[in-house]
């Protein structure tokens, strides 16, 4: 059975109380997870889905792309070391938020670009992150991603949490998970822990 954060009961995962947490959806949470681990002041990262209306959905479950859900990761961040905006900024590095319902090899709802946000300071920046992107013209395509207020995340199956870390050699990691790890790595070489 999967655990929750159900935002509307003001429930949280436990850690230190003047940490910021945020959640982000943007293909395979293996991938996601293994980049935004790169960064000083990410305390810590957990897979898992929101988005969707079932209840405790499984891996299997979210796969079909019927249940509304999205792969997402929720991380836990020191804001006097790393800022939402920046996490923003990393976000929008690692995967192309002009894909709807997909993410390079990775195709269907489950795997959408998508900003689920924990409060309305949150979900205005991001609102304003986008509309800067837009305005810039960095892409040939609209960007498509998501932002809504998160309701309910749903921790992954352990075997999916750390993936990259416990399956460095797995073939998909290191085709999709590792590129944007380096990327995080060069990019964002003076924030990055590793």
């Amino acid at each position: 059975m999967s655990e929750s954060y159900d935002v509307n009961r003001g429930e949280a995962n436990e850690g230190d109380e003047s940490n910021g947490t945020a959640t982000f959806g943007g293909g395979c949470f293996w991938c996601l997870e293994a980049a935004v681990e790169e960064i000083e002041g990410v305390e810590s990262v957990t897979s898992g889905y929101a988005g969707g209306e079932m209840d405790d959905p499984t891996y299997r479950e979210v796969c079909t792309g019927t249940t509304g859900h999205a792969e997402v990761v929720q991380l836990e961040y020191d804001p006097e070391t790393v800022e939402y905006e920046e996490l923003l900024e990393v976000f929008f590095t690692i995967h192309d938020p002009t894909q709807l319902n997909r993410q390079g090899p990775d195709v269907g709802t489950q795997y959408r670009s998508i900003i689920l946000t924990h409060d309305d300071e949150q979900q205005q920046l991001a609102e304003t992150y986008v509309e800067a992107l837009e305005a810039e013209g960095g892409y040939d395509d609209p960007v498509v991603t998501e932002i809504e207020p998160l309701e309910t995340f749903w921790r992954a199956e352990e075997k999916h949490q750390n993936y990259f870390e416990k399956n460095p050699q797995d073939a998909y990691c290191r085709m999709h998970a590792q590129p944007k790890v380096e990327t995080v790595r060069e990019r964002f070489r003076e924030t990055a822990t590793k």
